[in-house]
């Protein structure tokens, strides 16, 4: 059971056409993040995570951690609500996963450990800027047991991004001078360097699906960084993100304004514009967690259409996607009624 739940929330990989891309725009103090989803199904919701909330790592392979959110969030769940595949907290960190098949989690020691969605909405709640989430490597790991193979991308408010992978049970990151570009896709980030690299950025038909969205969104980025470019960054970042999307596989592009603290996204079934703005939300813990719907057909600013999240709808947002995604992955009836559970299993701790 710990495999499929590990399993259900990704972005997988089984063919190229499964696949994700991230990067950073930053410039003139100015910061945007881009971000695909690439699976075959779309469902999902924008969820809001409050401050004060008490938790518990879920399916821990042996020391479970307690903790209680110190910072509220936004993110974009597909299988129910504290397991994200990516978001953004109220002090501007972005993390954002994709599929990574060299992955090799740590193996079981005294940290506590989590799986390996949860660890997202874990960093979201506790960590401000990126040397935060890195130092929580010290404490917590992502639990070995059942996992599904992945790599973060993650910015923070102050223009930095870091790679992190798991390599050999060791977290590797690349930061500052060792991350040339700050752009992320399925392959080992060095590996996807040294390819674009030696072909001095030239090559505009790699073999490798992600080599070539790595090297698309490395180009880019630079021309960003050496141009005077009139378009709005957050323009700017979508075009990338149509530039390296996987036609009808791509159910979700993301742009994180972080200096502005919004959220701009589009779906594959709602072609306009929806944003957001993280400042106009209420994190309090004593109030409904809210939620909003990624096939609710409005468009422009929706900061004041999210609606309370029930049990019921969380649950039904879990088997839908489940159904949905039946064709690449099986998510038992147990799994998904465990997952659903949890919702209840938080608290408020904090009233704020």
């Amino acid at each position: 059971m710990k495999k499929i739940i590990a399993l259900f929330f990704l972005c997988l990989t089984a063919t190229y056409s499964f696949a994700c891309s991230t990067f950073l725009l930053s410039k003139n103090g100015k910061h945007v993040f881009g971000r695909n989803y690439d699976w075959v199904s779309g469902n999902g919701m924008v969820m809001v995570n409050a401050r004060g909330i008490a938790k518990t790592s879920f399916m821990s392979d042996g020391v479970a951690i307690s903790w209680v959110s110190g910072y509220g969030s936004v993110t974009f769940n597909q299988f129910g609500k504290e397991f994200p595949h990516g978001g953004m907290n109220e002090r501007g960190l972005v993390v954002e996963l994709m599929w990574l098949s060299e992955t090799t989690y740590p193996e079981q020691d005294d940290r506590a450990s989590m799986n390996e969605l949860q660890w997202v909405q874990y960093q979201l709640d506790n960590c401000k800027n990126i040397a935060e989430v890195i130092a929580t490597d010290k404490k917590i790991r992502i639990s070995r047991a059942g996992a599904a193979p992945l790599h973060f991308l993650v910015a923070d408010a102050g223009g930095k991004a870091a790679s992190i992978e798991f390599i050999d049970g060791k977290m590797m990151v690349h930061e500052g001078n060792d991350l040339k570009y700050p752009v992320l896709t399925n392959t080992v980030y060095k590996d996807a360097l040294k390819k674009v690299v030696a072909e001095n950025g030239v090559n505009t038909s790699y073999r490798d699906n992600s080599v070539q969205r790595f090297s698309t969104a490395c180009r880019m980025v630079q021309q960003y960084q050496a141009n005077d470019i009139k378009e709005q960054p957050v323009d700017y970042a979508f075009n990338i993100l149509n530039r390296v999307s996987q036609k009808n596989f791509t159910k979700w592009s993301i742009v994180y304004d972080i200096t502005n603290k919004e959220i701009h996204f589009v779906t594959s079934n709602q072609t306009q514009r929806k944003s957001l703005s993280l400042k106009e939300l209420n994190y309090s813990c004593n109030t409904p967690s809210l939620a909003f719907s990624l096939s609710d057909a409005r468009s422009g600013v929706i900061t004041k259409q999210f609606a309370e999240l029930s049990f019921d709808a969380n649950k039904k947002l879990i088997e839908q996607s489940a159904q949905e995604s039946s064709s690449e992955i099986q998510v038992s009836q147990q799994a998904q009624s465990r997952a659903a559970a949890y919702f209840r299993q938080v608290s408020c701790r904090q009233p704020n």
